[in-house]
């Protein structure tokens, strides 16, 4: 079967068994404790919990999905034939509906009925129980019954395995969990069935699920090589295409660093798909990470200059169809202009390493700041020998005092316009003031939706700073605009303020503002409640929609005429531009 197939049987399989095929969410998780989503039921957490009603949202209690998923542990372990930064989660969901006896039943059935994988090479686990400490849980025997007595696995065929590997969640600090039966195919697990029975408060105390659910988890490449009787999960039909091309660009490379470039360019136009931006921290640490570590084997194995063209084209190829947003070709641009702005620093910082005979954290930290060489790119290229005295909390050391230097004198907080803002707050000293400053409020929202048209949606704003005199809104962009999208955007915002478009809101739960698609800083911790702004007839259609506290004009008509009056840079990946209304 090829992976495509694989893909359509899974959601066919459980959308006839009554589930809703629920999209991929983003890899930015909403859950502010979790850096990047790992796994298919973060999106379905609140359902878990009881904060949200999957019959409200899906029409039922059961779903499916195929989702993006993104984990750092592995970075430093790619290159073999087994790991991954990025992949995708096959997942199958109950909100209260079915447990143990259905997910089994269903796993089973498709493995061996739709996969047509012989019965003869499964083998399964199930938990055998914790008896130490407060969180005392029991021996899943219902589960280990359901294998033997109900499917008809032998008993030498289902292993008992402690907490460590069959007892899994909660995602981030806190949420659902419970015990885990785990199928493997050739002694190669494939899916995880987690039965949520429990909640694990944030003091690692269990209470027990009001309502029992289901979360399966089966990793898509995995699934796929053991499909197609593939050792290596870079030569499956999802990443072969990528390797191939690699080896075009450069035959001699060795496989081990064809496959760190076929994993790593792919996870980054997904991440820059979904809006991460290079940076030095969070996320977009991670991106800067993979994107310089491609840079340094480029330069370090002479590399073709448009590996990163090449490889965002197949990536778009393989994968536009089943996300359209890696199709947006300013990920080429953010990738290039990464490359741009470090290709000849990296350089300088690998001709810097080769002086040493011995390199420590503090040194590290040193090479680090002035050339922007990642703690973990800089024992990667240098010798063995030089980096024996190299120890990464030494380093850490020093990027903290770092840190604190330069947080020194500056505060950031929550201001008039709902989101982070630089310098403060909206600013008005009287009520003529106010209300030319509600005009540029205003205006600042429609600029917002503007600039997501004209330059596409990984655009998202960074801080903004209104006075009555002007707004300044800073946002992610990797290269100066052109007058030509400058103009764009002027013409969009004005021909909305001549439409005299109503202004309205609506507050709501947080969880139930979050699925609107309104725009908000993914990290910041908002109350309970929320309203959002939009700008249109309703909520649904609206042209702009936003967490934020107000207050704005009641009709873009009353806005005036828009003029961009600067664009400028004030960061990497980051753009300012102050506009006045008159």
């Amino acid at each position: 079967m090829t992976s495509e197939e694989i893909r359509k049987s899974f959601l066919d399989f459980f959308n006839k068994k009554g589930h809703a095929v629920v999209p991929s969410s983003s890899l930015i998780p909403s859950d502010p404790s979790v850096l990047l989503t790992t796994a298919g039921m973060q999106q379905f957490k609140p359902y878990f919990t009881g904060e949200l009603n999957a019959e409200k949202d899906f029409g039922g209690l059961r779903t499916t999905s195929i989702q993006k998923s993104f984990r750092t542990s592995d970075i430093d372990e790619v290159g073999d034939t087994t790991h991954l930064t990025f992949f995708e989660m096959l997942g199958n969901f109950s909100f209260g509906d079915y447990f143990k006896e259905d997910a089994i039943h269903y796993a089973y059935e498709f493995v061996t009925e739709i996969l047509g994988i012989d019965p003869k090479r499964i083998t399964v686990t199930v938990f055998a129980g914790d008896h130490h400490g407060e969180n005392r849980v029991p021996y899943d025997q219902e589960s280990f019954n359901i294998w033997h007595k109900k499917i008809g696995l032998a008993p030498e065929k289902i292993a008992k395995h402690g907490r460590e590997d069959n007892f899994w969640g909660p995602t981030g600090t806190e949420g659902p969990c419970g015990p885990t039966t785990e199928i493997y195919v050739d002694s190669i697990e494939i899916w995880n069935l987690v039965f949520n029975e429990y909640y694990q408060n944030k003091d690692k105390t269990l209470k027990s699920l009001a309502s029992r659910g289901v979360d399966t988890g089966m990793g898509f490449e995995r699934l796929v090589s053991v499909i197609q009787g593939v050792q290596d999960v870079f030569e499956t039909d999802l990443l072969h295409p990528l390797m191939t091309k690699i080896s075009e660009l450069a035959p001699t490379l060795e496989v081990k660093c064809k496959r760190i470039l076929a994993d790593h360019l792919r996870a980054s136009v997904f991440l820059i798909s979904d809006g991460i931006r290079p940076s030095n921290k969070e996320a977009g640490y991670i991106l800067r990470k993979l994107l310089r570590r491609m840079i340094a084997y480029k330069i370090t194995h002479q590399l073709s200059n448009t590996l990163f063209q090449e490889g965002f084209e197949l990536v778009n190829k393989q994968f536009g169809k089943h996300y359209e947003e890696v199709k947006d070709p300013h990920i080429l641009e953010v990738m290039q202009a990464e490359e741009a702005k470090f290709e000849k620093v990296i350089e300088n910082g690998l001709k810097e390493i080769k002086k040493y005979n011995a390199i420590d954290g503090k040194l590290a930290f040193e090479i680090s700041s002035t050339y922007g060489m990642p703690f973990e790119l800089i024992l990667e290229m240098a010798p063995e020998s030089v980096t024996k005295k190299l120890d990464k909390i030494e380093f850490e050391k020093e990027f903290k005092k770092h840190q604190e230097t330069s947080r020194a004198g500056m505060e950031k907080k929550f201001g008039g316009h709902g989101l982070l803002l630089d310098t403060g707050e909206l600013k008005a000293g009287s009520k003529e003031e106010l209300q030319k400053v509600l005009r540029l409020h205003t205006a600042t929202h429609l600029m917002q939706a503007a600039l997501r048209e004209v330059l596409g949606r990984g655009v998202e704003q960074m801080g903004s700073d209104i006075t009555p005199e002007r707004t300044r809104f800073d946002f992610t962009f990797e290269r100066k605009m052109t007058d030509e999208e400058k103009e764009r955007v002027e013409t969009l915002v004005n021909g909305w303020i001549q439409k005299d478009v109503p202004m309205g809101f609506q507050e709501m739960p947080l969880e139930e503002a979050k699925k609107t698609g309104a725009l908000h800083f993914f990290k910041a911790k908002y109350p309970d409640k929320v309203k959002i702004y939009y700008i249109g007839h309703d909520l649904e259609s609206a042209i702009s929609k936003e967490f934020c506290g107000g207050p704005h004009v009641t009709h873009t008509g009353e806005i005036g005429s828009f003029k961009i009056k600067k664009e400028e840079a004030v960061a990497a990946g980051v753009r300012r531009i102050r506009g006045v209304v008159d």
